[in-house]
């Protein structure tokens, strides 16, 4: 059996930032709250939806409010989320290339869950995934291991034979805690310098540089 590949959505293989920026923004609007540039959302995500919307609002928020915003946010985003969403330039080729190449292939977010399953089928219709995860009720996200074991079982992979690429810490922390190998890519969300003082496995700039990481 091939290595196998965990990736992460947002920021990895589609670029999300507009919509749920957008979302974000109506939600805290609709609530009379002040709203954020792209430039400050982009540091908001990657931990899932209510951190996001805890990271909009002032620290002394109460609970009511976390809960109220974050149902807005999702209530606008699962309406809107196809018109602020894209593969990254490279990506669908690098999976069909991984693809054809026997790898096999997962995807674990911190995204609801019913949204990663929903981006994932609807932008990558041809693209076939093992498993695809998101975040659950009950179930700890990332940087916790337990989605990335549950994945190295649906491959029947030792986590060892795993690889987790993402573009964030909460990424390299879980293959870390998995005792998985890492990727990290520098065209998503999050901060290169972080990125690299992580200490990845691997480091890559562009979609081919990742494909020519597993031939």
């Amino acid at each position: 059996m091939k290595h196998g590949l965990i990736f992460d959505l947002d920021g990895t293989l589609v670029d999300s930032l507009d919509g749920i920026a957008a979302s974000l923004n109506r939600a805290l609007a609709g609530m009379g709250l002040p709203t954020h540039p792209l430039s400050v959302v982009r540091g908001f995500i990657g931990n899932g939806a209510r951190v996001l919307v805890e990271r909009a609002i002032p620290e002394s928020s109460s609970e009511s409010l976390i809960q109220s915003l974050e149902l807005a946010f999702k209530e606008d985003y699962e309406a809107t989320w196809p018109e602020g969403t894209a593969p990254y330039d490279g990506v669908f080729d690098l999976l069909a290339e991984l693809q054809a190449r026997g790898y096999p292939l997962a995807v674990l977010s911190n995204k609801p869950h019913s949204f990663t399953v929903t981006i994932v089928s609807r932008i990558f219709p041809e693209i076939h995934f093992t498993t695809v995860l998101g975040q659950r009720a009950g179930i700890f996200h990332k940087p916790d291991p337990a989605g990335a074991f549950e994945i190295a079982r649906s491959f029947g992979i030792a986590p060892v034979d795993c690889t987790v690429i993402g573009d964030s810490i909460p990424d390299l922390e879980t293959a870390h805690n998995a005792g998985m190998k890492s990727v990290a890519v520098l065209w998503g969300f999050h901060d290169q310098d972080r990125l690299v003082a992580a200490n990845p496995g691997q480091i890559v700039e562009t979609p081919a540089e990742l494909l020519a990481l597993f031939p």
